[in-house]
């Protein structure tokens, strides 16, 4: 470890900002504030306007597309509100820009010096290729709020936070090699039960998109039962879409899938836990899979939560940066059981 401690550090600090860049996301999506900024370039609104009428021309601009003339021109929409949630918007892409520095300033410095192995360099240069990849995705997202529907599509928004997530795992994963280079004994049947847990937290976490572009959190506001004392609510059968649809498309069932797979999550985890017991660990394995029984539970309460109490921005983002501590909780288990 000692002889990569800066590339660690390096790597580590990239997730740190990944993690931050994602809450300012979720705060930008629920102030409402993501469609602010109608246009993208990549040096010239590094900062925001500046003067009055710098804010009064970007006001002007936002006053042309769908959100402003559909929605915020009968709210009594002024400079004062739009300068509110520019800022948000700004600030995302802001440390987004940061995030790209901070990766490639140091990534051609350990280059020249040479202090990346062959292996590092291959998934360093997969990090660059999914990072880029990330920013055209984001705009993907916000270019589909700007045209005839005031409001991004709901799959376009879960990719880019999906995204986020895979690019923040993969990164972590790279620094757990450099952190723990030494093998160890792959236990099979907890490194395949991890691997299958890491695939419903990753749905659960496209379907948490999915909730946050359909504000589907706002509706059927109870827990255990959805409305009306249902578990399965009657109006996910009066959807007039196909059965995929109403799964994917229809705020209740969007909602049903996201219910469900925390409790598969909560399960798979429980299951990983009681397993564990059966096999002689390491204390960091140990600590792994107690992290994760601790966290899913921790999270499991913050989702709950945020129904009953109506998903107020606070909460919202705690539950989605809950989602991240869970994931990295999940990662680092599955590295040691792995490797």
């Amino acid at each position: 470890m000692n002889q990569n401690k800066s590339v660690i550090y390096w790597l580590l600090s990239g997730c740190i900002l990944i993690f931050i860049m994602v809450v300012v996301g979720g705060i930008t999506r629920l102030t409402g504030s993501g469609l602010s900024m109608t246009d993208w370039h990549l040096v010239t609104d590094t900062l925001p306007p500046l003067t009055e009428s710098a804010w009064q021309q970007a006001f002007e601009a936002y006053k042309q597309f769908p959100e402003y003339k559909l929605i915020n021109v009968h709210n009594h929409f002024q400079l004062a509100d739009y300068k509110f949630i520019y800022f948000w918007e700004w600030f995302h892409r802001f440390i987004a820009r940061i995030l790209g520095l901070v990766f490639v300033i140091p990534f051609i410095y350990f280059l020249i010096k040479k202090k990346l192995d062959p292996q590092t360099l291959k998934k360093c240069l997969i990090l660059v290729c999914l990072g880029m990849l990330q920013g055209a995705i984001g705009w993907f997202m916000v270019l589909s709020g700007l045209q005839k529907n005031p409001d991004v599509s709901h799959f376009r928004l879960s990719l880019h936070l999906t995204w986020a997530f895979i690019i923040f795992a993969y990164t972590l994963w790279v620094a757990l090699d450099l952190i723990y280079p030494q093998k160890t004994k792959v236990i099979f049947p907890l490194r395949n039960l991890s691997r299958v847990t890491l695939f419903f937290i990753i749905l659960q976490i496209v379907y948490g998109g999915f909730v946050a572009g359909l504000d589907a959190g706002f509706i059927h506001n109870h827990w255990p039962l959805m409305s009306d004392g249902q578990f399965f609510h009657d109006s996910i059968l009066l959807e007039k879409n196909n059965w995929i649809s109403r799964f994917t498309e229809g705020k209740s069932g969007v909602q049903f899938v996201h219910r469900t797979l925390a409790y598969i999550v909560f399960f798979l985890i429980l299951t990983l836990f009681i397993k564990s017991r059966k096999h002689t660990l390491s204390k960091t394995q140990k600590n792994g899979i107690n992290s994760l029984i601790f966290i899913v539970f921790v999270q499991f309460l913050l989702g709950v939560s945020t129904l009953l109490l109506h998903v107020p921005i606070w909460l919202g983002v705690t539950h989605q940066a809950g989602a991240f501590f869970l994931l990295a909780s999940m990662i680092f288990t599955l590295h040691k059981v792995t490797k």
